[in-house]
C-alpha cells in the first residue's frame, strides 16, 4: 500500500487513540506555552490538541502524506500550527525547544539501536536546558506475548481490517500485516495491504542511552505516568530531562 493510501486510513485506524490520556501526561510535564515539537505527528490529531491547549507547537513526520492531511485538518480547524517532513533521527531546525513530544510509540518504528540512540541526540540538540522529552514505546512483554502470532481484525460498513502479527527476525521485533477491505463510492471494496515493522527494547536499555545523549532525572512509567511499571505492562512511558 502507498503512503497516500495509508494516510487517508489512518485516523480510522486512531479512532480509538488515548488522545486526553497522552495530553494528560503531557500537561503535567510542560509549561503552559512552552515551545513543543511534536514528532512522527502522523495527520496531526495531538499536534493541533497541544496548540488548542496553548503550546506553541510544530509537528514533524517522515511522511508526505501523513503531513498533507495533517495541514489539511489543521486548515479545516482553523489552526495556525506549521508541519514539517523531518526524520527523527536527523531533527533539523530546531532548538531551544521546551520539549519534544512522540507518541504512539513511534520510535519503535526505528529498526536498529543506533536509529535509537541517534534519535535521543537529535532530541537533546533540540531542547533548550532543563528541555523534557516524552514518549512512549512497547514493552518487551507486549512484544512476546501480546503480539505473538495473533491476529486483530475490524468489520464496518465502509471499512474492514485483518491485522497479523508475527515476531521479525531481531530481538523484541514485530511485524504487522495489515489488510483493509474500503467501500468505493461505486459500493464494492478494495482491497489495500500494508506491512509495518516495530522494535522495542527493555526500560533499562532505553534510560542507559538517554542518559549516554545528555539526558538526566529519566523517569519510567505506566498507565499514562500514573504508577510504577511492572513486568506485565504493554506499553513504558518515559520522561526525561536534558542537563
Amino acid at each position: 500500500m502507498s503512503d497516500t493510501h495509508f494516510a487517508g486510513l489512518y485516523d480510522v485506524l486512531m479512532e480509538d487513540a488515548p488522545y486526553e490520556d497522552w495530553m494528560n501526561y503531557t500537561v503535567l510535564r510542560i509549561k503552559s506555552e512552552g515551545a513543543v515539537l511534536d514528532l512522527a505527528c502522523g495527520t496531526g490529531t495531538f499536534t493541533l490538541m497541544l496548540e488548542e491547549a496553548g503550546y506553541q507547537v510544530s509537528g514533524a513526520d517522515i511522511s508526505d502524506e501523513m503531513l498533507a492531511a495533517a495541514e489539511r485538518k489543521g486548515r479545516n480547524e482553523g489552526k495556525s500550527t506549521s508541519f514539517f517532513k523531518q526524520d527523527m533521527r536527523t531533527v533539523d531546525g530546531f532548538s531551544e525547544l521546551d520539549a519534544v513530544t512522540l507518541y504512539c510509540d513511534g520510535l519503535n518504528y526505528l529498526k536498529h539501536d543506533e536509529d535509537v540512540k541517534q534519535t535521543f541526540a537529535s532530541v537533546h540538540r533540540a531542547l533548550k536546558q532543563n528541555g523534557v522529552f516524552l514518549f512512549d514505546v512497547h514493552t518487551p512483554y507486549k512484544m512476546e506475548h501480546v503480539f505473538d502470532n495473533q491476529l486483530y481484525g475490524e468489520n464496518s460498513e465502509s471499512i474492514s481490517y485483518l491485522w497479523f502479527c508475527e515476531p521479525s527476525d531481531e530481538p523484541l521485533s514485530v511485524t504487522h500485516l495489515l489488510t483493509f477491505f474500503v467501500r468505493t463510492q461505486s459500493g464494492f471494496y478494495e482491497r489495500m495491504d500494508e506491512e509495518l515493522y516495530q522494535r522495542t527494547y527493555s526500560p533499562e536499555v532505553y534510560k542507559q542511552w538517554l542518559e549516554e545523549a545528555g539526558f538526566d532525572q529519566v523517569q519510567l512509567s505506566a498507565d499514562f505516568g500514573s504508577r510504577p511499571l511492572e513486568a506485565e505492562d504493554d506499553r513504558c512511558f518515559i520522561a526525561a530531562v536534558k542537563k
